[in-house]
């Protein structure tokens, strides 16, 4: 499980490092470097799955994200022309990559590595990794299939655009982390689980995903279940965006096992408040049970999802992780900051930032002062 993060000179940071723990929350305003974090994780792991980090250097561009150049890549005022980046895991294993710097190259050649082996066979470089961007598959009246990535790898897509078809293949098995399970499930199967927690967000829904193998394609429908009554099936087109946009969310995490890694960026995407909060409490319990799990949010509901689950002894304190990224004080280009709030036993914060989920509070105090008028 990777314990922290260190970027020398990538993007908006010049020097820092960052606590990782079974489940960490990036939050802040918009372009102050959460994607960031996420973004050197994901090089890695392309660079690595393209066979370029072993021994050539890092991939900029590739199936996870799209840096550009090394000029994009590399911190603006940076004092020398190296990018470092660094992984450690627990208070024994840790690796270190260092790339030179080629302004137009989209390849920076490794300089040096070091501990990279036992990293190596970490989730972050094998099985048992999903990634959800925050553009995801919205509804469609027919899903595309993958027998490589979906059968093979068990990959549900950057986008999530497998996740009709990886329900269809394994929507039989069971979830692997009995925190997840929900207690309206029907049984411990995948399908029956994904559609419980769906219920969190539409009440009574349904999933029926059928195959259709001569053409490579998957059709999802939805029906909606009241007391005894169960309506007719309507196509995905038809029904709420919302509940298609958290189907691969709800996929990724309830699929995966103990050990896993999880990188979400946006999970509150199209969801009313009561779903935002009820996705906080599950990646609460997920990373209670073992898998890993990295949010990037502006939900306060999705913060306050959490902060319950650790007030409902679902989740130890120490296991979550606060960033919260602002601009920092200095003249000139100026490396973002980086505040930790922590999170005691009761869900309480030992400190409020400006600007950390704040603006309810600011907006009802307006409404408690007079009017213009």
């Amino acid at each position: 499980m990777i314990s922290k993060l260190h970027l020398h000179n990538f993007k908006c940071f010049e020097d820092q490092g960052f606590g990782v723990g079974p489940l960490t929350v990036l939050s802040g305003l918009n372009g102050m470097g959460k994607s960031t974090v996420l973004q050197a994780m994901l090089l890695l792991r392309q660079s690595f799955e393209q066979g370029l980090l072993q021994k050539t250097g890092l991939a900029l561009n590739g199936e996870y994200v799209k840096v550009g150049t090394a000029k994009d890549a590399l911190f603006e005022d940076a004092a020398d022309d190296s990018l470092a980046l660094t992984l450690g895991y627990g208070d024994q294993l840790e690796a270190k990559w260092s790339f030179s710097y080629d302004a137009a190259a989209d390849v920076m050649g490794r300089t040096s590595g070091t501990g990279e082996e036992g990293v190596f066979a970490e989730p972050l470089f094998g099985t048992g990794f999903h990634y959800l961007e925050a553009e995801r598959t919205g509804p469609r009246i027919l899903f595309e299939t993958s027998d490589y990535y979906v059968r093979r790898l068990r990959k549900i897509g950057t986008k999530g655009e497998y996740a009709a078809h990886f329900l269809t293949l394994f929507g039989g098995e069971p979830v692997a982390v009995s925190q997840l399970l929900h207690p309206c499930g029907e049984s411990d199967r995948l399908k029956d689980q994904v559609e419980a927690w769906l219920g969190e967000i539409s009440p009574g829904t349904r999933l029926h995903d059928t195959s259709h193998r001569t053409l490579d394609i998957v059709s999802l429908e939805y029906s909606f279940a009241h007391g005894k009554k169960v309506s007719n099936n309507y196509r995905a087109t038809n029904v709420g965006f919302g509940i298609t946009y958290v189907l691969p969310l709800l996929v990724a995490i309830l699929s995966s096992k103990p050990g896993s890694l999880v990188l979400l960026e946006n999970p509150e995407a199209h969801l009313h408040p009561r779903g935002q909060l009820r996705i906080g409490e599950l990646v609460s319990l997920a990373a209670g049970g073992g898998v890993q799990t990295i949010v990037e949010t502006h939900s306060d509901h999705i913060l306050n999802g959490i902060r319950l689950a650790v007030h409902g002894g679902k989740l130890a304190a120490g296991k979550a992780i606060l960033h919260f990224f602002q601009r920092g004080t200095c003249e000139g280009v100026c490396p973002s900051q980086v505040i930790s709030p922590r999170i005691d036993r009761n869900g309480r914060l030992d400190c409020w930032p400006e600007g950390f989920f704040d603006e309810a509070d600011r907006a009802l105090d307006r409404l408690m002062g007079p009017s213009a008028g």
